[in-house]
């Protein structure tokens, strides 16, 4: 009877080792981004290897629950999340928080970021009956972002960092090295819209690094880097704006430089030709990815189709693939993949 406990006891210690051991192993040290297909909004989630979870926008409302469905389908099916720590906002914009209410109706959201919730917004005349249901979920506890400001990650063996780039139209100390390219441009008018007002969002993992900037348009980027480029070359960019020409200043994307850029556009929306021209100009790029083809440029004029997530005419029968970049442990080297099954490509950090 005592061999069979003791058995048994054994058997019990294995299983549980093993489970912790798996659980271990689930995140192995990595960086996970998933750029999640939205139809041309955004909806950005970083697992980092402390598997503490990260939501920056989260796509357009209502289409039966389309957008709020993808974002739940990665989170939980593929991520294995069962909440988020952290849920933020780039700007006020429809396709940019449209689904934090009713996220949070979902799951669990430990934090909520913005850079601030406005009384009015020029753009939108029912932003005030919009923003109720936002003030709910968030319990009117969101709290708001500056230039400047780090995100509260936790890091693990690798050191993790977030920082806020842009927020509200301010910018960063310009410090750093010139940018050569900051002498080609004359400075752009000034933007009122929110969009100039975007949370710009610069993610570090050892050698490896990740630039967001929601939807920032010229006068700011230009604000940001010139005359000198206080982020430096980036490995990967999520092209600004879904590829819109109003965004993605030369002076902004030729100085960073990224190897990778994935572009969050839709079938019609974005992905204009104007920032495909800049995009290739880029000295060290080596793959840009887009979520959708774009079905009003010919194939010369946006990426190669096995680069494209969903090559689709309409949303109606758009599968929702999303774009995954993994980061491995001390940011040496990243995979950027095209859905769960993708081929992974891999990309050597600088």
């Amino acid at each position: 009877m005592k061999r069979i406990l003791v058995l048994c006891g054994v058997c019990l210690l294995t299983v549980l080792s093993s489970g912790v051991s798996a659980m271990a192993d689930q995140r192995d040290g990595r960086l996970d981004i998933y750029f999640i297909d939205v139809e041309g909004g955004a909806a950005t989630l970083m697992i980092t290897p402390a598997g503490e979870s990260l939501l920056i926008d989260s796509g357009y409302p209502d289409n039966g629950g389309r957008d709020r469905d993808r974002i739940l389908h990665v989170l939980r099916d593929v991520a294995k999340q069962d909440h988020l720590d952290h849920a933020a906002v780039s700007h006020w914009h429809l396709d940019h928080y449209g689904n934090h209410a009713a996220l949070a109706a979902q799951i669990k959201i430990n934090n909520f970021w913005d850079r601030g919730i406005p009384e009015k917004l020029a753009e939108d005349g029912n932003f005030e009956k919009k923003m109720v249901d936002y003030r709910a979920a968030s319990q009117n506890k969101s709290k708001t972002v500056k230039a400047g400001d780090m995100l509260p990650l936790k890091s693990d063996k690798t050191p993790l960092s977030l920082k806020i780039v842009t927020a509200s139209r301010e910018v960063i100390p310009n410090v750093g090295e010139p940018n050569p390219f900051a002498k080609d441009f004359k400075p752009p008018e000034t933007d009122p819209s929110d969009n100039a007002a975007s949370v710009s969002f610069l993610t570090k993992f050892g050698k490896f690094s990740f630039l967001c900037c929601g939807d920032l348009t010229h006068a700011i980027e230009t604000k940001l880097m010139t005359p000198n480029n206080p982020i430096g070359k980036v490995e990967l960019f999520m092209v600004t704006h879904h590829g819109l020409g109003v965004s993605n200043h030369p002076v902004l994307v030729l100085a960073i430089d990224p190897r990778v850029c994935v572009m969050c556009n839709g079938p019609t929306k974005g992905c204009d030709s104007s920032t495909n021209a800049t995009l290739r100009q880029i000295k060290s790029l080596q793959a840009i990815y887009q979520l959708h083809r774009n079905v009003k440029l010919k194939p010369d004029q946006q990426t190669a189709a096995e680069f494209i997530a969903n090559n689709v005419d309409d949303t109606a029968s758009c599968k929702g693939v999303f774009v995954k970049a993994s980061v491995a442990p001390g940011g040496e080297s990243y995979t950027v993949q095209i859905g769960t099954d993708g081929q992974p490509r891999t990309f050597q950090t600088r």
